[in-house]
């Protein structure tokens, strides 16, 4: 699997090189949508303001007691004003195009990189700075409704479903507005072509693998890591566990399925609630294998999973085909049903894994992988607009 589109042309090595001084002295912005919950796009993040520590760092909502410290000093504007706004940012995204739309255009800089999966790509750009944006996703809510209607309750379906009509109209037009999208898989790749009528260059996200590493014993368990959302399909692997009682599944996480997860769970499944970062290694390290049976947009767990030596079964959907390669890194499933659940499991029970050539595998995730990507991609950005100029 490649990382980059095969229509982007990518400087050499030896260019990136030697533009590297001009790259250093750039004057850089970075638009995220909200710095709230430490996740995977905010790694993202992270990773870009190391390249650029001196870059602006601009957000509509910022919880710094949240963020470490290399995401602090982010500039907000009106939403960060309303009581509570943080803790319930969700219900804030009416507002946040006005948020970003209010603010003058961004214009002491020499390019703008948005970090967008809702609406940072709306940032105002002065005019010729260039903007590049790196999308985790069109926004869920958005352009994949139906999948996440759940999220909201019954009484304001109907109307979010219509607010949500008029919210994809403005983000295709916002869209026109960025030089050059990079997505974080070649599936996300695809939604931008159909959603926005734009190419995409793919970089996958950073991933730890210094930290996320091969070592200790296998237990014998499956696991589940991530949270614990419809979209996810955490119940799918716990029933399928009910007709499997020679196997255990370990479910790693939290979030609103919770307690209707533990209610229907049988004895062979068992619930780590919130795991830090040290548990969910040692959990990686101990499985059998990762399970994932919902569509990711990349999948940063699958990925550390398999950078401790441990192989995936995944849907073979969205993020989970830039991960796994079939027979040799995991395997992939059809669709999200109890039997090709099963089916999977036990032909993964199955195969002798190379546990050392996953974990080396997985290095093309690594943050410096991830960086030096990044770095190309803007050297051409760059460059090209300096040939336009």
């Amino acid at each position: 699997m490649t990382d980059v589109s095969p229509s982007v042309t990518v400087p050499s090595r030896d260019h990136v090189a030697s533009d590297a001084p001009a790259l250093a002295e750039l004057r850089v912005a970075i638009a995220h949508d909200w710095l709230v919950n430490y996740a995977g796009s905010e790694r993202v993040v992270e990773q870009i303001r190391r390249m650029f520590p001196d870059a602006r760092l601009l957000t509509t909502l910022f919880d710094e007691g949240t963020m470490p410290v290399g995401l602090h000093g982010a500039e907000t504007f009106l939403l960060q004003a309303i009581p509570g706004a943080t803790a319930r940012h969700e219900w804030a995204l009416p507002l946040m195009p006005l948020d970003w739309r209010l603010r003058g255009p961004v214009a002491d800089v020499d390019i703008v990189i948005s970090s967008s999966h809702a609406c940072a790509k709306a940032v105002r750009v002065g005019e010729g700075i260039p903007h590049v944006c790196y999308c985790h996703t069109p926004m869920r809510y958005a352009w994949n409704y139906d999948a996440e209607r759940e999220r909201f309750p019954f009484l304001l379906r109907v109307p979010v479903r219509a607010a949500m009509a008029g919210f994809r109209r403005w983000d295709k037009r916002v869209a026109r507005g960025v030089t050059h999208f990079i997505a974080n898989s070649n599936a996300v790749a695809e939604r931008i072509q159909t959603n926005y009528g734009r190419p995409a260059s793919v970089v996958h996200p950073p991933v730890d693998t210094e930290y996320f590493s091969a070592g200790g014993e296998r237990r014998g368990y499956y696991l589940y890591a991530g949270r614990l959302v419809q979209y996810k399909r955490p119940d799918v692997l716990v029933d399928a566990f009910a007709e499997l009682p020679d196997q255990e599944l370990t479910i790693a996480g939290a979030g609103p399925m919770l307690d209707k997860l533990r209610a229907r769970a049988t004895p062979n499944v068992k619930f780590v609630i919130s795991p830090d970062k040290r548990q969910l290694r040692d959990l990686y390290r101990g499985a059998s294998a990762l399970l994932q049976a919902g569509e990711e947009d990349f999948g940063i767990t699958m990925a550390e999973a398999q950078s401790c030596g441990t192989p995936v079964i995944a849907l073979g959907r969205g993020g989970a085909l830039d991960v796994v390669t079939d027979g040799e890194t995991g395997l992939t499933f059809s669709a999200p049903t109890l039997g090709a659940v099963r089916s999977a499991i036990r032909r993964a029970s199955a195969i002798d894994w190379d546990f050392e050539h996953i974990a080396a595998n997985a290095t093309r995730f690594s943050h410096d992988a991830f960086r030096n990507r990044i770095r190309d991609q803007i050297s051409n950005v760059v460059s090209t607009s300096q040939r336009v100029a």
